[in-house]
């Protein structure tokens, strides 16, 4: 495991939607309505941008005016020089709840600091298959939700593959693997702890937004 404390992305970070099985079975119904009419058939794809990023142990600012977040609990594929997988990194994207499934979900997913990082980057040599990845989401230390990443529609290579043949990711890129249905609500006040074997447990804090 990298020794690097506090990592950060260097490139762009991308999320991707329906990527858990479940989640697609849950949302069945709403992806065969209008406008589209059937499920997509290539990775759907949002940009975490710079301002959502927070580092391992950092507090997140909740609004005023927002009783709760969604946590995504994910784990990021970081791209190396070469196109290849560099290191994997516990990921917590937070997310203000919402009915929106077509439209993008930027004004409630890119709010500052709604992206827990960390703490460190496990070289992907370290990695036999990602498929393996077991990821847990306490809430002030209650275990809320499990993932198991053998679940996914699209295994991380596969999921690479398939994004690759639409776009070029560059050296320092995260791609997420995705984060699975159920996902547990926190608020203000509530301690945040994703933890997977093999990696080093990412934690944050939600605080109040301070009011004048």
């Amino acid at each position: 495991m990298s020794s690097t404390p506090h990592f950060l992305p260097t490139g762009t970070v991308y999320g991707t939607l329906l990527n858990f099985r479940a989640e697609v079975e849950a949302l069945a119904t709403q992806m065969t309505q209008p406008p589209y009419k059937a499920p997509p058939k290539a990775p759907v794809l949002y940009v975490k941008t710079a301002n959502t990023w927070s580092p391992h142990g950092s507090a997140i600012t909740v609004p005023a005016g927002v009783p709760e977040v969604e946590v995504g609990a994910s784990i990021g594929m970081v791209i190396g020089a070469e196109g290849d997988v560099e290191g994997f990194v516990l990921m917590n994207d937070l997310s203000i709840p919402h009915a929106s499934f077509f439209r993008p979900p930027v004004k409630f997913k890119c709010v500052d600091g709604f992206l827990g990082i960390g703490p460190v980057l496990r070289d992907a040599q370290e990695v036999a298959d990602p498929a393996g990845f077991r990821v847990e989401v306490r809430i002030n230390g209650e275990l809320k939700q499990s993932l198991d990443f053998s679940q996914l529609v699209r295994p991380a290579q596969q999921l690479l593959a398939d994004v690759g043949e639409f776009m070029t990711l560059a050296h320092g890129d995260v791609l997420m693997l995705g984060c699975g249905p159920g996902r547990p609500l926190a608020r203000a006040g509530d301690r945040i702890d994703i933890s997977a074997p093999g990696f080093e447990t990412q934690s944050n804090m939600l605080v109040k937004e301070a009011t004048a």
